[in-house]
């Protein structure tokens, strides 16, 4: 049991605070109150937090952490499979490496969870999966949910990559059609596979989730353009869709809150080294958020690095999001997104016991991560304290 805490459950998307304590059992919480009174006969570790700030483990949205893994070049990158723009196949879970150093950068920074996947150099990537970013070794027994998302990607990622290599895309207008035909091809497949029981596709079958809208669509998108093209293909094939990235969404914030669809934005810590991010501003996050739209920030690990979410989430507040969306948009909000809050991103009775305690806002810069728990378990602890 946690004790002594000040607790800020997210629960109902509430930023709001209360003194409590917090009560886990078999890596679930069991109880969350401003008191739990314990029987004698109980057998129970409680840790007093002396007033510390407890969280809902932080999540990250959309990164390549274990997957381009850091300081290993070429033989550490698994991220894009760069010889046929259509992979929708290919699944996270077979590249992503635990044992890659950003892992433990995550856990001592509160961050318990992302949603990890493909790169952007295919019109089609492959397959997200959120899995936890400790307590295990082995990616089988760090799944939270594979597939999360199908990648796809718009812009200037897939037209470089093939551009010199006489294949297409080239254009984005090629983007688009290799894409509309892709999801033509498989919703007939799946279709006819369901009817007539035809000849089974692995291909194929990787977008049953995404058209049984279980997962959304994960589209790369920075420039305006791009944003609406990603939309425009969604509410054809009517699929769920969430716009990674969204650099230039503070220019048409009204328009994307009308369509519903959520926003992940960033990495707004890199450079402008590309054409279609140089609108790329901490302020998109805010504005988004004010017309309405759910928002989640994230790095893109390792475009920036995983440890920098907190504070590019306190660089979103600085430049006009709410202090209490900048605590949703990497805990509920994230999940919300990712389709994991009914385990993750609130302290609520039966949700994993995935926990950050800090000693203050941990959007501030000189805040301390004290302790991080991933399932009940206490993954990282600091020594000062």
């Amino acid at each position: 049991m946690l004790k002594n805490a000040v607790i800020r459950t997210m629960k109902n998307g509430d930023a709001g605070t209360f003194e409590g304590s917090i009560l886990i059992k078999d890596g679930k919480i069991l109880d969350v109150a401003p008191e739990i009174t314990l029987p004698e006969s109980a057998d129970c570790n409680v840790i007093d937090l002396s007033n510390r700030l407890v969280m809902p483990g932080l999540i990250e949205a959309h990164c390549h952490m274990g997957i381009t893994e850091e300081k290993k070049g070429q033989e550490g990158d698994d991220c894009n499979e760069t010889v046929h723009p259509i992979t929708p196949m290919l699944r996270a879970i077979d590249a992503i490496n635990a044992m890659d150093a950003a892992f433990h950068d995550a856990v001592r920074t509160g961050i318990t969870s992302a949603n990890i996947g493909p790169g952007s150099s295919n019109v089609v990537g492959g397959q997200f999966a959120v899995v936890k970013t400790g307590g295990a070794r082995r990616i089988d027994d760090m799944v939270l949910k594979a597939p999360s998302a199908m990648k796809i990607a718009f812009g200037e990622n897939p037209k470089v990559n093939y551009a010199g290599m006489g294949v297409s895309p080239v254009t984005r207008m090629a983007i688009a059609g290799l894409l509309r035909d892709e999801l033509t091809k498989a919703r007939r497949y799946l279709e006819d596979y369901d009817k007539n029981k035809t000849e089974y596709s692995f291909h194929y079958e990787a977008w049953r989730p995404v058209f049984e809208k279980k997962i959304p669509l994960k589209a790369h998108a920075h420039r305006v353009d791009d944003i609406f093209t990603a939309i425009r293909i969604a509410k054809e094939f009517e699929l769920n869709v969430t716009l990674d990235h969204c650099s230039e969404g503070h220019l048409i914030a009204e328009e994307i809150a009308v369509e519903g669809f959520p926003a992940i934005v960033g990495p707004d810590f890199a450079s402008r080294n590309k054409i279609e991010v140089q609108n790329v501003a901490f302020k998109t996050a805010g504005v988004l958020s004010r017309a309405g739209v759910m928002v989640a920030v994230t790095t893109d690990h390792p475009v920036s690095l995983i440890q920098s979410l907190p504070l590019c989430v306190g660089m979103c507040v600085k430049q006009g999001l709410p202090p209490e969306e900048g605590y949703r948009a990497m805990t509920i909000n994230a999940a919300k997104i990712c389709g994991v809050d009914d385990r993750i991103g609130s302290i609520e009775i039966g949700k994993d016991a995935d926990l950050a305690v800090y000693d203050a806002n941990p959007m501030e810069i000189f805040t301390n991560t004290v302790m991080t728990i991933i399932n009940g378990d206490i993954v990282y602890k600091n020594d000062k304290f």
